[in-house]
């Protein structure tokens, strides 16, 4: 991927929805933040104002998870699943067979913001399984890398659009 190039990522419009709130709600939250630092510095010694440090940590979590936040939904493809069936694409639901030991798994390919449907496991496109998968056509066989530097090769059983 360029640098130029923007990642798309597809989510369901309930987790847009979901994520767009919890944005908010850290927006609104801001005033809180700085107060509560305010109130820390006026205690004293900033060298052993433990409460003064956890807050500025609290304000650096909270700054990170709203610049994520951001990015995501400005790049986010809302509710628009893919037409087309039999290739591996984001917003799909798709079976693969494990090569090793014949077992299948069905999962929906998107963002980990998505969270669980049902039984449903979400993988992002960016995992190692996600990755290697991606763009596959039903019947191919794919391989990617596992943790311990062995590989595990996998095989697009089925293809079909999420249905939310």
């Amino acid at each position: 991927m360029t640098v130029t190039e923007i990642q798309v990522t597809w989510l369901t419009q309930d987790a847009y929805d979901r994520l767009k709130h919890e944005l908010d709600e850290l927006i609104a939250n801001r005033p809180v933040i700085a107060a509560e630092i305010n109130a820390r510095r006026e205690e004293g010694d900033l060298k052993e104002n433990g409460g003064y440090h956890a807050a500025r940590e609290e304000q650096g979590q909270q700054e990170a998870r709203i610049r994520q936040l951001q990015e995501l939904l400005r790049t986010a493809k809302v509710g628009q699943a893919p037409k087309e069936s039999d290739v591996a694409q984001p917003g799909m639901v798709l079976t693969v067979r494990y090569d090793d030991d014949d077992e299948t798994e069905t999962f929906l390919l998107g963002s980990r913001e998505e969270g669980r449907h049902g039984d449903l496991e979400v993988y992002s496109p960016n995992s190692p399984l996600g990755a290697a998968i991606l763009g596959a056509k039903v019947g191919e066989t794919r391989q990617y890398q596992l943790p311990d530097g062995s590989t595990m090769k996998v095989t697009l059983e089925g293809a079909e659009p999420f249905r939310g």
